[in-house]
C-alpha cells in the first residue's frame, strides 16, 4: 500500500475536477455565442458523454490488461487532442463529433472513464477502516477543484479588459477558458507517469473470472444507478446554467460563482458523509440525504425569482453528493478485490450512459416545452432510485457494518 499513489491520484483527480466545471458552465454560453440554442447543447453534452462511455467500455474490458496507468495516459491524451481541436469554428454536425473524440464534459462534474480507473485503485492505498474515509476525500477534492474552476471561470469573464475585449461573453474568452480542458488533461499525463507498479491489477487475477454473487450484485447496482444518472443527466451543468441563463437572464459570471459555491458545499458534504456513515450506514446515508436534495431541485425550477431559485439549488448541493463517496465506497466493499476494475468500470458505465442519453433529451424539452421540465423530471427519477435502492440493498452491509464473525 503506497499512500503516495493516492496522493497522485487525488491531484490528477482534481485537475479534471477543474476541466469539467470551466467545461460545464462555460459550454453552453459558448454554444449560444455561436448561435445555437438549447437542443444544440444537449446534442453537444450528449456527444461528449457517450465518447467518455466508450473509453469507459474499453478501459473496463482491457485496462488490467493493457495496464491502469498506460490506459490513463491514453485518455488524457485523447482530452488534450481533442479538447484542442474542438475550439477551432466548426459547424455544428463537425463540432458534435469532436466533442464525442474529445469527451467534452457538458456535465460540470468528472466522472469519467479516468475516474472510473482512479476508483477502482483507491481501495489499494487504504484499509477497510479508511477506504470510505479515502473516497471521501478524493470526491471532496474533485469538488474543491470543481469549486476553483467555476472561479476561475468567474474571474476570466467577470474581468475582460487583460484581453482587451468589450464583451464579457466573447468567443474568444470563452475559448480561452475552454482551453483549461486540453491543458490540465496534459498535466494528469505526468502525474500518472509517476504512480507506481502498485496500483495496478496484480497479475494472478487479471483474468480472474467474475463471481455468481458478484455477478448478481452488480447487475442489480448497475439497473439501479442507470435509473439515478438519467435523472442527474437531465441537470447537468451545461443545462442548469442554461436555465439560469434563460429563465432568469443570470450571466454567466453569476451563474459560475453559484456554481463554485455549490462545490465548496460538495466538498463539506463529502467529508461529513464518510462521518455520517459510520453512524448510520452507507446504504442509509446514500438514501436519506439524496431525496431531500431531489425536493429541493425540483422547488428550485418552478419559483419566479433567481434569488430564491439559487438558494434552493444551494440547498440541494448540500446534499446532494453526499451519496457519491458512500455509493463509492460501497460499491468496491461488497465485490471481491479482483472484482473492482469491472465492478467499477460496470456501474460507472452505466451511470455515463445515461448522462449521455438525457441531456439531447433534456435540451429538446426545454426548447420545446419548458425549461422547468428536465429539472423537476430529473428530481422526480432520483427520488424513484432512492426508495428502490434502499429496499433492494439496506440488509446487505459491507465489511466494516457487519457484526464480528459475520460473513455473506
Amino acid at each position: 500500500m503506497r499512500v503516495s499513489d493516492r496522493f497522485l491520484l487525488y491531484a490528477a483527480g482534481t485537475l479534471r475536477a477543474i476541466a469539467a466545471a470551466t467545461t460545464g458552465v462555460s459550454v453552453g454560453a459558448y454554444l449560444k455565442a455561436l448561435g445555437y440554442g438549447a437542443a444544440t447543447v444537449g446534442y453537444v453534452t450528449s456527444a461528449g458523454l457517450s465518447g467518455a462511455a466508450i473509453a469507459m467500455l474499453l478501459a473496463t474490458i482491457g485496462a488490467d490488461t493493457v495496464g491502469r496507468r498506460r490506459t490513463l495516459v491514453l485518455l488524457s491524451a485523447l482530452g488534450a487532442v481533442g479538447g484542442a481541436v474542438v475550439l477551432w469554428p466548426l459547424p455544428e454536425l463537425l463540432l458534435i463529433a469532436v466533442g464525442f473524440v474529445a469527451m467534452w464534459n457538458g456535465m460540470g462534474r468528472d466522472r469519467g472513464p479516468a475516474s472510473m480507473l482512479e476508483q477502482a485503485m483507491l481501495p489499494a492505498t487504504a484499509t477497510e477502516q479508511t477506504r470510505t474515509t479515502a473516497f471521501a476525500r478524493y470526491n471532496a477534492l474533485q469538488d474543491a477543484g470543481n469549486a476553483l474552476g467555476f472561479l476561475i471561470v468567474a474571474g476570466m469573464l467577470a474581468v475582460p479588459i487583460w484581453i482587451a475585449s468589450p464583451a464579457p461573453t466573447n468567443i474568444r474568452e470563452l475559448r480561452i477558458v475552454l482551453a483549461i480542458y486540453p491543458i490540465t488533461s496534459l498535466a494528469a499525463i505526468v502525474l500518472y507517469t509517476c504512480l507506481s507498479p502498485s496500483v495496478e491489477a496484480p497479475t494472478a487475477i487479471r483474468r480472474a473470472p467474475l463471481s455468481r454473487e458478484g455477478r448478481r450484485v452488480i447487475t442489480r447496482l448497475s439497473a439501479l444507478f442507470a435509473l439515478d444518472s438519467l435523472g442527474g443527466g437531465f441537470v447537468s451543468a451545461a443545462l442548469v446554467s442554461y436555465f439560469f441563463f434563460e429563465r432568469f437572464g443570470a450571466p454567466i459570471e453569476t451563474v459560475a460563482l453559484l456554481f463554485f459555491a455549490a462545490r465548496i458545499l460538495n466538498a463539506l458534504s463529502h467529508l461529513a458523509a464518510a462521518r455520517l456513515a459510520r453512524w448510520i450506514g452507507l446504504v442509509n446515508t446514500m438514501v436519506f440525504t439524496h431525496i431531500p436534495s431531489s425536493l429541493f431541485l425540483a422547488s428550485a425550477a418552478i419559483v419566479p425569482s433567481f434569488s430564491v431559485a439559487a438558494a434552493l439549488f444551494l440547498l440541494r448541493e448540500s446534499l446532494a453528493e453526499m451519496d457519491v463517496p458512500t455509493r463509492q465506497s460501497y460499491v468496491m466493499a461488497v465485490v471481491r478485490p479482483e472484482e473492482r476494475t469491472i465492478a467499477s468500470g460496470i456501474t460507472n458505465l452505466v451511470r455515463l450512459t445515461g448522462w449521455a442519453i438525457a441531456p439531447a433529451i433534456g435540451g429538446a424539452l426545454m426548447e420545446g416545452y419548458s425549461l422547468a421540465v428536465p429539472l423537476v423530471a430529473g428530481a422526480a427519477l432520483k427520488i424513484a432510485y432512492d426508495i428502490a435502492l434502499w429496499l433492494s440493498f439496506h440488509r446487505l452491509a459491507p465489511p466494516e457494518e457487519r457484526p464480528a464473525g459475520h460473513a455473506v
